[in-house]
């Protein structure tokens, strides 16, 4: 399966946030959109970073609430991985558990295109299950 095939399901909805957002402000959209990641860019095309629950909590812990004033630049992850919407999900799945990524932007000839989660490979990986066994089961029927 390919991640042009997840972003069909799922849509290319992408929540961004410009660098110099303030970290509450990057709180009150993740709650806004019940989501664990944004992609960080100035103008919802380019990648400057990621920053996701965790590094909110990690610099919190680190910071105090003092952290909640600065710019989001500061907390984020600027070496961000990308793929392709020709990308296969199997291949992704073991980059993303190797690294510990959880959220992965889709872009096409630079551009951000879409977003896949841990659980967007997962879910496509127990539909691919799913669908074999049927398939099995079906051949088991008719021999």
């Amino acid at each position: 399966m390919l991640i042009s095939e997840i972003l069909r399901g799922k849509g290319d909805f992408v929540a961004t946030i410009p660098p110099d957002a303030t970290v509450s402000e990057l709180l009150a959209r993740l709650a806004e959109h019940n989501i664990g990641a944004l992609v960080v860019s100035p103008d919802g095309e380019s990648i400057t970073g990621i920053v996701s629950e965790r590094d909110v909590v990690r610099r919190l812990h680190e910071r105090g609430a003092a952290l909640l004033d600065e710019p989001v630049e500061q907390i984020m992850t600027s070496e961000v991985r990308t793929c392709e919407p020709g990308a296969n999900v199997d291949q992704l799945r073991q980059v993303m558990t190797e690294h510990r990524i959880r959220h992965l932007p889709v872009t096409r000839d630079g551009r951000l295109v879409g977003i896949v989660s841990i659980g967007d490979v997962v879910k496509s990986a127990i539909s691919e299950l799913e669908t074999e066994r049927e398939h099995l089961v079906g051949y088991i029927r008719r021999s």
